[in-house]
This record gives structure tokens, sequence and C-alpha cells, in this order.
């Protein structure tokens, strides 16, 4: 039984699968079995797949496209009995010592659930990307933290771990589940938080995975109009994880400003979560409130944790539906402002069309004068004036 089982994702990527593959079998850590699973790729990527008879290999593959679930199949299916398990995807490059330097942390500390590496972010032709501008470039460079303060992390900023760069405990999928379907964009993310809630995270400073940016915004995370839309309805489904936090003193170790809501007399965990949601600026914008409001909802409608709220901190109904009309969430009021400037810029755009328009109108009635026989004698006969006129003076 080897200790890590490697599980790489192939869809497409023909061009960049040897790398990714052959990066994996190079590795100087031994002890591990590869296992491929492809989703129906409609490229060469399955033959090439095939091509390999290197023992340490299973391949499977999807008679039709998924869209995911690959890694949940594997760990699922009860065919794994590895001790860790690493994530490759078929267009990203292993650096050799990558699971050399891994595994160590994992034997030696127990309380950690996963191991992330910093990265090197590569072009579509493996050279180093120099786009300082592109997010990958920084944000993965991340000290260690607690899990509290990941935790915090995670709700106030949000992801910061490269996914194929994880080597996780098998036991971690067991105890917190695997990925959730229906979140395309932040799936990974969505487990790191479920993880933090019960282990700890180690992130080594070292790139090594190089990270593929491909053009036009075709990475699964890119920032695209499609992904942006998916990531509201997904960001609320991860912050939901947070109401997993049972204690006053867990949730103060997580966010330090719930320390004003503590009482002597004890405390609603879920009250204080959504409060700090509603006073909290974060990346998710309006669907942190949307957060918080929901959970102030659900403690209102528990005539018991209702009357309790009250008791500690003076919170009744009026009080929360104040707090509903306070923000916006929806973009109610923003939307006809939104339409009326447009109708204005429209307004705008067609008048100067129009004055374009006739200048063009009077250049092109210009040009046919200065192109007429009369404006050609015209302007002779002015020539001619002009040289009698001289002739006159210097005379």
């Amino acid at each position: 039984m080897p200790k890590v089982t490697v599980i790489l994702t192939s869809y497409n990527h023909a061009k960049y699968l040897r790398d990714s593959i052959e990066s994996v079998l190079n590795q100087t850590f031994t002890d591990f079995e590869l296992v491929i699973g492809d989703d129906a790729s409609t490229d060469e990527s399955w033959d090439i797949i095939q091509s390999y008879s290197d023992p340490r290999i299973r391949s499977y593959r999807h008679e039709t496209t998924q869209a995911g679930g690959i890694i949940n199949e594997f760990v699922l299916s009860g065919k794994i009995s590895s001790k860790y398990i690493a994530i490759q995807h078929s267009d990203d490059i292993w650096e050799p010592y990558k699971l050399e330097k891994q595994v160590p942390i994992l034997d030696e500390n127990q309380q950690i659930g996963a191991v992330f590496t910093n990265v090197s972010v590569i072009g579509e032709n493996n050279e180093l990307f120099n786009k300082h501008t592109h997010p990958y470039q920084t944000v993965f460079d991340q000290p260690n933290r607690s899990r509290y303060e990941w935790l915090s992390y995670f709700f106030y900023t949000g992801n910061a771990l490269c996914h194929p760069s994880v080597l996780i405990r098998k036991a971690c999928y067991d105890a917190c589940g695997v990925y959730r379907y229906g979140l395309t964009q932040l799936g990974d993310f969505d487990l790191w938080v479920r993880l933090c809630l019960k282990y700890d995270f180690h992130i080594l400073p070292d790139k090594l995975i190089k990270l593929r940016v491909l053009s036009n915004e075709m990475n699964a995370s890119a920032n695209r109009p499609d992904a942006r839309i998916r990531r509201q309805f997904e960001a609320l489904q991860i912050l939901d994880n947070f109401k997993h936090i049972l204690t006053f003193e867990e949730l103060r170790q997580i966010f330090p400003t719930a320390e004003k809501y503590a009482r002597s007399s004890g405390s609603d965990v879920g009250f204080i979560l959504g409060m700090l949601s509603t006073e909290s600026e974060t990346s998710y914008g309006n669907i942190t409130y949307l957060f918080g409001l929901t959970l102030l909802f659900e403690a209102l409608n528990d005539p018991d944790r209702a009357s309790k709220i009250h008791k500690l901190y003076g919170f009744n109904q009026k009080d929360f539906i104040k707090l509903i009309a306070k923000q916006d969430i929806f973009s109610v009021e923003l939307q006809p402002k939104l339409i009326l400037q447009a109708s204005q810029l429209i307004e705008q755009e067609q008048k100067i069309l129009t004055l374009v328009e006739e200048k063009s109108n009077l250049t092109q009635m210009l040009l046919e004068i200065q192109g007429s026989r009369a404006w050609r004698l015209v302007t002779a006969y002015r020539e001619i004036k002009t040289k009698l006129n001289s002739t006159k003076k210097t005379g």
C-alpha cells in the first residue's frame, strides 16, 4: 500500500498533459501511486494517458463529460487506502521535491491536516509569467497561521491556498466530507473552511508547483462574467460553514471583535456571528450582509432564542427591520439609477453623433463646392486679382 495517492484530473489539456504526468512520476519521494481521471476529453488526452505503462498509474475515463466530481469519485470509491492524498491538474507541473518536502510535515505533526506550498506562475509555453498584476503572482505567498487565524482570513479576505499544491490526510476527507457538488468556482475553498474547523494547516514557502495561467481567461478560476456570477452564490454557501462554530470561546478566537458581545449570563453564538456579519466589510460584499441577516432571522424565529437575545443584547424585531433596510443587498434602488444614467448617456451619445454627422455633411458640401467649376473660376480670378494688385504696388 503506497503512502500517497496522487489524483490527477484531466480534461482537454493534451498540450500540457505529459509534463503534468511526468512531473509526478519524477518525484524524489517514490512511495506513491498515480490515479488519473479523464473527464471525456475530446482531444488526444486519453491516448496520451494510455501510452504510459508505468505500474504506479491507474487510469479511468468518463464516457461523457461530468464537469467535475473526479476527485470525489476516487475518494469515495473505497479503492484508495493511502494515508495521504495529493491533487494534481493536467495543466500544472510539480517540482521534483514537492512530495519529499510535504510528507514529513504530516508524518511529524498529527494536528496538521493539510500541507500547501507557494507557487511559480507560468504561461502556456512554460515561460515564467511576467504579468505582475495577476493575482496568482502574490496571493499564495502566505505565512503560517493558526486555524483560527485562517478562518478569520477566509471570512474577511477569501481563499489564498493553491489547490494542486495540497497534500492532505485521507482522514480529513473522512471527517469533514469531500468537495460539495454544485460549487464550480470555490469548491476547494469550501473544503478548506470545513477542514479548518477541525484541523491546522501548514504552508511551505517553497515554490513547489508551477501553476499555469491560460490565455483568454480559460482557467476554471479565471475572472470571467460566468465565474463572477457563480461566485456570489458559492460565497454564500462557504459563509454558511461558519454556522458550525458552536462555542463563544471559539468564535472569539476567530473574531476578536466578538468580545463586545461577551455576557457573564451566557451568549448566542449564531446571533453574534449574524451581527458581526452585518457589521463587517469583507471581500464578498453584500453576500456577507445577507448571511448575517439570515442568521438573525433564524434566531428571531426561535422563541426561546429570541427571548434570550433580547435579555442579553436588547435586540428585537424592530432592530432587525432597521438592519434589513440599511443595505441595498439586491441593488433594488441602484438598478433604476443605473438605467437612468444609461439612458442619459445614450441621449448624450446621440447628440454627439448628430453633431458629427452635421459636421461631416458640411465638410462634404465644402469639398463639393471646392471641386466645382465655379469654385475653380473664382479661385483663378482671385489669383489674377492678387497678382494685379501686387504689380500696381511695386509699380
